[in-house]
């Protein structure tokens, strides 16, 4: 009989010192960390808002009295931090590393706030990526934070993967478009969640239409919306249909989303607030 190496995951021996088998793989996060709740904000696809969705729930948030947090996961395209106006590089000493805080104190970690220049591509492979994501949840010291978002990169590949395995996410967000495609983008994401055993809390629609400035009429360009059938089909609620808001996108590019008074998250924001009671 071989040596015990202690790991009982990787040993078929049926010893009487056997563990009991390990069903819960979260890791937990850094020792000076308090978090609450943590929110996926997940898409089947790119481009369709995963990271204003993510930012304008934790400015809702923040508003409401929580204390919010963003750990970007779209290590490779970073855009948290534009969004809201931050630069340079995140401070870290012997205990961990300190996110960054925005001018009405939610605090954010990107790999953008770690580069020495903003504007460096992030080449790097799958593992080294999702290792980053990691480091995100286990080394950031998050104080006091009532809910985490967590802006996710798009697809079910290394990222969100790790994301599901390693974080204790409570709910995720679907982020979706208008198109006909929706259904497989929001099928895919809905069917990963389920496979980790994490609840869905809604879809959010994103470039839903377009508000006429002189007759208020919607202009659907991208034609109309499939999103309450197939949020029916899997029985979910439909938490927001964004339009395309052009003050929205120019407070964006500005890196003031802070200041953004719209309530299109509002019934996002009411599902996401009720998982602390």
């Amino acid at each position: 009989m071989s040596e015990c190496t202690h790991d009982c995951a990787s040993c078929g021996q049926n010893c009487a010192s056997r563990t009991q088998e390990r069903t819960d793989f979260h890791e937990p996060p850094h020792s000076l960390s308090s978090i609450k709740k943590v929110i996926g904000v997940v898409s089947g696809k790119g481009g369709v808002g995963k990271s204003m969705t993510s930012a304008m729930l934790a400015v809702l948030m923040n508003r409401r009295g929580h204390k919010a947090g963003v750990l970007d996961a779209d290590v490779t395209g970073p855009s948290i931090p534009k969004l809201f106006g931050l630069h340079g590089r995140v401070h870290a000493d012997d205990l961990g590393i300190y996110p960054m805080a925005t001018c009405t104190g939610i605090d954010v970690i990107s790999v953008n706030l770690m580069l020495e220049n903003e504007t460096d591509p992030v080449v790097w492979r799958g593992p080294v990526i999702a290792g980053a994501v990691k480091q995100f949840w286990q080394e950031v010291i998050w104080k006091d934070v009532d809910f985490l978002f967590v802006d996710m990169p798009p697809g079910t590949g290394d990222v969100p993967l790790t994301v599901f395995q390693t974080l204790p996410v409570d709910g995720i967000v679907v982020v979706a478009s208008p198109q006909e495609l929706v259904g497989m983008i929001v099928s895919k994401a809905v069917k990963m969640a389920e496979m980790m055993d994490i609840p869905v809390l809604g879809v959010v629609e994103n470039m839903s239409y377009v508000q006429c400035p002189d007759c208020g009429r919607k202009i659907r360009l991208f034609g109309e919306s499939h999103v309450d059938e197939t949020a029916a089909q899997y029985g979910l609620p439909v938490l927001a249909k964004v339009p395309i808001d052009p003050q929205l996108a120019k407070q964006a590019d500005l890196g003031v989303i802070e200041s953004f008074e719209g309530d299109y998250l509002d019934k996002a924001a009411d599902a996401v607030e009720a998982l602390l009671q």
